[in-house]
């Protein structure tokens, strides 16, 4: 009688992957149109500071996901990133490697050893100034990658609400998709609320059918309960997205800041029945730190924000260190991150 072989370790490493994640989703949702501005909402706001850090404490510590589950997750994460360049180096030969980069995110070899290779694994978007829009919409043509493109005074803010709006419409006429726009910050350090729903509904306004991600720069927002109002204040005046930082503040994406965010993304959805979209961005470099801040939209939104149309992350050096950890995944080495250039 003829046994079975235990299967080897080496084949248990190169089986194929099977995602309990689908690499792409289209979850369709109505967009947000925003609500009136209600003051008593936000004065009614306010954020346990300790509560919430204990709470993110927990976050890849109650759960973790190993070997082909791992490898599924990170697969997704990929199709949910920004692929940014925001450096005053930047270039259009630097944007060519980029958009190459966000069609072919993984090496074909590493896709093929995970069976995966027919999913079309892209990124979500990349993200660029608004005068490297024309060639990222030209390397970009034919393909389902969206063009973000930074505006109203990126990273500072510090320029007048008209000069704001106009770079809005100039992006959206040069084919930026989406806008991710800074707040001005000096708004909600004195608390004038109204004043910053108007300025986030004129920006709503400017960027047309373009969707509108609002940068809070939490890392300047002094408290927790700040993030908070601020958050609410940009989904009631319109915001498709709420994003943490612009990555050039000395603190830019932390847990506990996103579980306040999505905390008050799902009062919202749950007070209107619209959802709103979420971007930690700056900060998020590993794989590990990746599956937490997925865990974190799973179990605090639910499974319809695991999707590009729900959440990013707004990263560079992020998928270097994916493709790293996918390829130890199938191979059982780690390779040098030479071989996974970015731009």
């Amino acid at each position: 009688m003829q046994t079975k072989k235990k299967p080897t370790a080496k084949a248990e490493k190169t089986a194929p992957v099977k995602p309990t994640l689908k690499a792409v989703e289209n979850i369709t949702h109505a967009r947000n149109p925003g609500t009136a501005f209600e003051i008593e909402r936000i004065a009614a706001i306010k954020i346990n500071k300790s509560a919430v850090e204990r709470r993110a404490g927990e976050y890849g510590k109650r759960r973790t996901v190993k070997k082909d589950y791992q490898a599924a997750w990170l697969l997704k994460a990929i199709t949910m990133i920004d692929l940014t360049t925001l450096a005053g180096d930047d270039t259009l030969s630097k944007v060519i490697r980029l958009c190459a980069k966000a069609k072919q995110p993984v090496l074909a070899a590493t896709l093929k050893k995970l069976g995966v290779e027919d999913l079309n694994i892209q990124t979500g978007a990349i993200c660029v100034y608004h005068n490297l829009i024309h060639q990222a919409k030209k390397d970009l043509a034919g393909t389902n990658i969206n063009i973000a493109a930074v505006s109203t005074g990126f990273p500072a803010g510090q320029i007048p609400l008209e000069f704001k709006l106009n770079e809005i419409r100039a992006s959206v006429e040069a084919g930026a998709s989406e806008i991710d726009i800074v707040i001005s910050r000096a708004l909600v350090l004195t608390s004038q609320w109204e004043a910053l729903y108007d300025e986030v509904k004129a920006c709503r306004q400017a960027c047309g059918e373009a969707h509108l991600k609002v940068i809070l720069a939490t890392g300047e927002l002094a408290t927790l309960t700040n993030v908070a109002k601020a958050s609410m204040v940009s989904m009631m005046a319109g915001a498709d997205f709420i994003k943490t930082s612009t990555g050039k503040e000395s603190v830019n994406a932390t847990l506990p800041v996103s579980l306040v965010m999505c905390r008050a993304i799902r009062e919202y959805h749950e007070q209107t029945g619209y959802k709103i979209g979420y971007k930690p961005a700056g900060g998020i470099r590993t794989a590990k730190q990746a599956i937490e801040w997925l865990i974190l939209i799973k179990e605090e939104l639910g499974n319809d924000w695991l999707s590009p149309d729900l959440f990013r992350f707004g990263a560079s050096g992020l998928l270097t260190d994916i493709e790293r950890q996918l390829e130890h995944h199938v191979t059982g080495c780690y390779s040098a991150v030479f071989r996974h250039p970015m731009a």
